[in-house]
């Protein structure tokens, strides 16, 4: 079992094979927030087709489907699943159209005072969905629809970028937009090698929770006959050696660091070049043009 290999969630994978990679990482950023940002205040047209654009780049990236398709079936079925719980969760709930109290409700609990229950669930239409005592609304749908759709497209946007662009270009492109705040004396250096450090951070966490997994499978533990008590005993011990493994790991990085007498914070050495000028010149171009597009559509389809 590999953890680093087959989810490869929020590391950059080494190839050529994908355009992806060849974008400007300053235009990954700004479609990436285009996914993070134009969602708030959105309807559920406008979040299902950025949830599907997120497929169609997916499967048109030309990554190795080993790269993407486990993480992606393992975010889609989180995704279902968050949206099944809170369809369920709020389909009782009414709409905040209709009125609160009956103004008629004195009069009719008078007449009706020998019918009267207390512990009765009515069973009444609410919007265009009638489903016993337990009523399912537009508002419920549409409260799915934005819980599935806001997780998919948070976790999956960022992990393309993470897959297809260097951890330095990243900081690089980061460092370009902040520098008009390096006049106002803020440390933005300084914050983005912290960055960078917890970028690369990432895989050494996956690796710990991937070393706890292999030793709990070669111990061969049977928590059927450990019983619920003991067995979530087991599980903290778990949990917390992983946590102190982790913060082994940080205090091993610290320590290195802290071993160096300077430490040169250039964030221009970070740029990735790419030799091929004409095909860079018509990727970025359309991602430009996607950007512009997207903006657009957004302002006229997306609002709730």
């Amino acid at each position: 079992m590999n953890i680093l290999t087959k989810f490869s969630v929020g590391q950059y994978v080494y190839g050529n094979r994908s355009w992806l990679r060849i974008i400007d990482s300053r235009l990954k950023i700004i479609i990436v927030m285009i996914f993070l940002i134009t969602p708030i205040w959105a309807g559920p047209i406008w979040r299902l087709s950025l949830v599907g654009c997120l497929l169609l780049i997916t499967f048109l990236s030309l990554l190795p489907s080993r790269v993407w398709w486990r993480s992606l079936c393992l975010l889609l079925c989180l995704s279902l699943l968050i949206g099944f719980l809170s369809l369920l969760a709020s389909s009782d709930i009414q709409s905040l159209d209709n009125a609160l109290r009956n103004p008629d409700e004195l009069r009719i609990v008078v007449e009706n005072s020998t019918k009267w229950n207390m512990l009765q669930i009515p069973s009444h239409k609410i919007w265009f969905i009638n489903f016993g005592p337990y009523n399912l609304s537009r508002k419920a749908f549409e409260l799915a629809i934005k819980t599935s759709t806001l997780i998919f497209t948070v976790i999956h946007s960022v992990n393309l970028m993470l897959l297809t662009t260097l951890q330095e270009d990243i900081v690089w492109a980061l460092s370009w937009f902040l520098n008009p705040f390096r006049k106002m004396g803020l440390p933005i250096n300084k914050w983005l090698f912290q960055l960078l450090i917890a970028l690369r951070f990432i895989p050494l966490v996956q690796e710990e929770f991937q070393n706890i997994i292999k030793s709990v499978s070669v111990r061969s533990i049977n928590f059927r006959n450990l019983g619920f008590k003991k067995s979530f005993n087991v599980i903290l011990i778990l949990v917390e050696r992983l946590f102190q493994n982790i913060f082994l790991r940080i205090d091993q990085g610290a320590e290195s660091l802290l071993s160096k007498k300077k430490i040169i914070l250039d964030m221009n050495r970070f740029r990735t070049f790419h030799h091929s000028r004409s095909l860079n010149l018509i990727v970025n171009s359309i991602s430009i043009c996607f950007i512009c597009i997207a903006i657009f559509l957004r302002k006229l389809y997306g609002a709730i």
